[in-house]
């Protein structure tokens, strides 16, 4: 009976402590998005979705151009890196046994705990000083770099996880083995796949430094992909520096917009897993 009543015992201390530790984690992180819900709500508007900012002395304005900025670099970049982490994935699913694929795996390791700086400082010295300007195209790549062994490491693990039989199924019928890989077992990890790409793009949302290197940042509206281009996030850093107290109130509307829809890509993510799970 002791031995029942100390196994409890240590059950329910157990169960405290990591009920405590899950506060931990969920109490500091509520309490900062109320904190930006308080401050940037009332600044959001239309004039925020539709206008840039306005000059220095003036009231109101947007981030129009920081957020299609972000989209045009989000979207080049993941035109660069998606195709380069899911063929790689399915490199290393069916030949993960080389001393090639160890190689790439310990690199994708290895890149993607690298500081984000360090990645803007590598796109400034391959592209930048080459081209001897700030770019978008430049920080398209600087956020493919970063998005890359994100998306091989979890396809690669969602290609591992589907049946074996499907592989021989194929082969067996004659199917080539390059075939087998594209039609039958990535389309089969296809919803897990998503899952890593929505991760990528909710990491890369967010990410200052690189630009800081590479696109630079623009007040104005810009369309040339070799030219400086404005990015939420950087729009965010600047205002949020600046002595003035209108565009601190634009810096708040920024990160309150910019959580929403990393929020609403983590819980796009959550979804495909869940359907991966279910299936």
């Amino acid at each position: 009976m002791k031995s029942v009543a100390l196994r409890k015992t240590t059950s329910m201390a157990m169960t405290g402590l990591m009920l405590a530790a899950a506060l931990a984690v969920l109490v500091p992180l509520i309490f900062i998005f109320v904190h930006i819900v308080k401050m940037g709500l009332s600044s959001i508007s239309i004039d925020f979705f539709t206008q840039i900012p306005k000059p220095t002395g003036e009231t109101g304005g947007g981030m129009a151009n920081g957020m299609a900025g972000s989209a045009v670099m989000i979207g080049m970049a993941s035109i660069i890196g998606l195709p380069v982490g899911i063929f790689g994935a399915v490199y290393l699913a069916e030949f993960g046994g080389s001393r090639i694929s160890t190689t790439i795996r310990f690199a994708a390791d290895v890149l993607a705990g690298i500081p984000s700086i360090i990645t803007g400082m590598v796109a400034y010295t391959l592209l930048v000083v080459p081209m001897k300007g700030f770019s978008a195209l430049a920080g398209a790549v600087a956020l493919a770099m970063i998005m890359i062994p994100i998306i091989l490491r979890t396809t690669e693990e969602q290609l591992k996880m589907v049946p074996g039989t499907l592989r021989e199924a194929s082969l067996a019928l004659g199917v080539p083995l390059w075939r087998t890989s594209i039609k039958v077992t990535l389309r089969s990890a296809m919803t897990g796949v998503m899952t890593g790409v929505l991760l990528a793009i909710a990491r890369v949302a967010g990410e200052t430094a690189p630009l800081l290197f590479t696109a630079l940042g623009n007040q104005f509206w810009s369309n040339k992909l070799t030219s400086p281009m404005a990015a939420m996030p950087l729009q965010i850093f600047n205002f949020a520096i600046s002595p003035y107290e209108d565009w601190h109130r634009l810096a708040w509307a920024g990160a309150l917009v910019l959580v929403t829809i990393m929020f609403a890509l983590s819980l796009s993510a959550r979804y495909f897993g869940r359907s991966r799970q279910k299936n």
